[in-house]
């Protein structure tokens, strides 16, 4: 079976016919057409905008447990359908079957989180200093969601904040990357089953626009969206909050990050490998916490990374079908060009560089690159989405963890040691300045009970877990007063005659 058969098969299992349109979609696996989608017009994008506003004047007065229940059904229907949806993850951007498989599951978490979220939406009893009085304070829905997705997480990210903003009493619009628009399209049909299960739920509570830039700019720029979310790149995020801003809108920005880990003398070696390998090389290191920056105590410097050579000259890269295979291709030939350009540019500066090298494959697959570094300069200050990892000696640990700072992004880190003081040092306020700081794990594979984002240039958004999902609504503050005389705040004094 070909891919594009293999696709429109999947397609049609989960619920979903896409009849063809002007965007084509190639498969990253062997760069083969494998279907293609219409993008939207101006006039449909006024429509889907108007449409989203009534279903979310609908969707706010039901009830939040209500609202949840279908949330349930369609964690459900991901579980039925987990197997085919992973796979059309794989066959749209390419990333290994079984972190497509992790990539589902990351949705029916998130659904289980946001169906017991629903039953605690509640604000604070806040003491008066008046007698007579009582304060509190109420979220309520704010209105029409907008998430932009990148292909990296085709799914996954939009459940993260679709799930929460459902709950909230939200509507939702998603503009998917244009290089993964399958799976939204897919996704999408696997939602309309829980609708139609559930009931009574407006239409057009979620919506897939299809399109490239032009059209994710005139959905952020329109009043009628109360909230983007947007997953990308630095610069994408400066457009994006420079347009929201300018109308007030409120933002989630899940931007670049230029992630970095230190590997202490006194960490479990075998445990630290295992996990700069995948937070590294992972997903072809097309993860936004992917692992770009690794700092090495001199006292073990050789020998780690002399196995890290070895374990990641081994790695299985290939087919992401095949269950052998721990990385899959780069998502495009621009991404090969950017990575080429950026070990061009640490070779120019003294770099040493292991591996990096095209492999002969339909598709685009190259082989884990390791940069051994001379300075913390170059291309090493800003992100690659690619796998690379550039290695640096260190001898003090404030002073790594300085170089770790220095950079704009501020995603995730990691510190591997046993040595507790150590630990607690890049977990406190003179630490890691980052949104995600780990010990004794990667930078990467968050699981979804934390709120998830990062600082600085990763623009400051939190989805997922914790209280995440205040952003999805509106706060207000609440003063009631039960008696009969009217006191005023802090003394003020304004009596009529």
């Amino acid at each position: 079976m070909t891919r594009a058969a293999e696709t429109k098969r999947l397609l049609e299992t989960l619920g979903c016919v896409v009849d063809g349109g002007d965007l084509a979609v190639h498969s990253p696996i062997d760069g083969s057409r494998i279907g293609a989608v219409a993008t939207a017009t101006m006039d449909e994008i006024d429509d889907v905008l108007a449409q989203s506003r009534a279903a979310f004047l609908s969707w706010r007065n039901v009830p939040a447990p209500r609202r949840g229940e279908l949330v349930r059904l369609f964690g459900n229907a991901l579980r039925a359908q987990k197997n085919e949806l992973a796979r059309l993850v794989t066959l749209d951007c390419g990333k290994p079957l079984s972190e497509g498989l992790g990539e589902v599951q990351e949705m029916i978490d998130i659904c289980d989180f946001a169906v017991g979220l629903s039953r605690q939406l509640h604000g604070l009893t806040i003491a008066s200093e008046r007698p007579g009085h009582r304060m509190m304070e109420q979220w309520h829905p704010l209105g029409p969601v907008l998430v932009i997705s990148a292909f990296n997480f085709p799914v996954a990210v939009w459940a993260w904040n679709a799930a929460l903003a459902l709950v909230c009493g939200n509507s939702v619009i998603w503009k998917p990357s244009e290089k993964t628009p399958l799976t939204a399209a897919g996704v999408q049909a696997i939602f309309e089953k829980a609708v139609a299960n559930f009931g009574n739920a407006p239409a057009h509570l979620s919506q897939v626009v299809q399109g490239g830039p032009d059209i994710g700019a005139a959905l952020v720029a329109d009043p009628r969206v109360a909230l983007i979310s947007a997953t990308g790149s630095t610069e994408m995020g400066r457009k994006v909050g420079q347009v929201a801003a300018a109308r007030f809108a409120k933002t989630i920005l899940e931007l670049g990050g230029n992630n970095a880990a230190i590997i202490s003398d006194k960490a479990d070696l075998g445990l630290a490998l295992r996990g700069v390998l995948f937070s590294a090389f992972g997903t072809s290191g097309q993860r936004c916490t992917s692992l770009r920056r690794l700092f090495v105590h001199d006292a073990i410097y050789d020998s780690f990374v002399g196995a890290l050579k070895s374990a990641s000259g081994s790695m299985a890269v290939g087919d992401p079908l095949d269950s052998n295979n721990l990385a899959g291709p780069l998502i495009d030939e621009h991404a090969f060009a950017g990575m080429q350009a950026a070990l061009d540019e640490a070779r120019a500066l003294g770099g040493y560089i292991s591996g990096g090298e095209r492999i002969a494959m339909q598709g685009v697959y190259v082989r884990p690159a390791l940069v051994e570094m001379m300075a913390h300069d170059g291309p090493a200050l800003r992100e690659t989405f690619a796998p690379i990892l550039y290695i640096f000696r260190y001898h003090d640990l404030a002073h790594a963890i300085a170089l770790q700072n220095s950079v704009g992004a501020g995603l995730s880190s990691s510190l591997f040691s046993t040595d507790m003081r150590e630990c607690e040092q890049f977990l406190s306020a003179e630490g890691s300045d980052c949104g995600i700081a780990n010990v004794n794990i990667g930078t990467s594979g968050a699981e979804i009970g934390g709120a998830f984002g990062g600082e600085k240039e990763t623009g400051g958004g939190r989805e997922s877990g914790s209280d995440a999902w205040k952003a999805y609504m509106r706060r207000t503050t609440n003063t009631i007063n039960y008696s009969d005389n009217l006191p005023l705040a802090q003394g003020v004094t304004f009596d009529i005659g």
